[in-house]
């Protein structure tokens, strides 16, 4: 599996909800339905704010974002406990999140999907990086390492659920661990 990861990153503050993440009225995209997975991915990170978020995550008219890493500050994906919105995320080309925390319900629905890694900070960095800052992400380390400076960054090792990630979530980690059959 992957453990590095390198591009520019997309930042954002405290308290992105999944409101912002992927607002209410695209939640009938089915994403097990792989058209209406590609679309909605599109509309990943729609529902931010324009008057504070002026270059928007995934550009009009586009399927992918070209920032595979997000920044964020405390709480990111408060709100609902909708799983749409790492899927979302992860349909937008997203790989990982850099969060000084997460909400539980949104941390949880990373691993169950296996659609983004959620990784949690120890130092502020959205208040160190901005928006299309490039930096290498190293998952055995636990490190952010900022291309620009040098400088390097520690966030808290996945631990337990990084397998489950690696494997595309809950039910393909149960798979191939044997807890569950195998589908034929």
């Amino acid at each position: 599996m992957q453990s590095v990861f390198t591009g520019p990153v997309y930042v954002v503050r405290d308290n992105i909800d999944t409101d912002q993440i992927i607002p209410a009225q695209y939640l009938n995209l089915v994403p097990t339905i792989e058209e209406e997975y590609v679309k909605l991915g599109s509309y990943a990170l729609c529902g931010l704010p324009e008057s504070l978020y002026s270059t928007r995550y995934v550009k009009e008219g586009q399927l992918d974002s070209e920032y595979p890493i997000v920044v964020a500050g405390r709480n990111f994906g408060c709100g609902s406990s909708r799983e749409h919105a790492p899927i979302a995320m992860g349909s937008a080309a997203c790989e990982l999140v850099l969060a000084e925390s997460f909400a539980r319900i949104f941390f949880r629905n990373c691993v169950a999907t296996g659609e983004l890694y959620p990784c949690e900070c120890k130092d502020r960095l959205c208040d160190i990086l901005k928006t299309g800052d490039v930096v290498t992400v190293d998952l055995d380390a636990a490190t952010v390492k900022v291309k620009e400076t040098g400088k390097v960054y520690s966030f808290k090792a996945l631990g337990d659920v990084r397998p489950v990630v690696d494997a595309g979530g809950l039910f393909n980690f149960a798979r191939k661990s044997g807890m569950i059959a195998a589908q034929s």
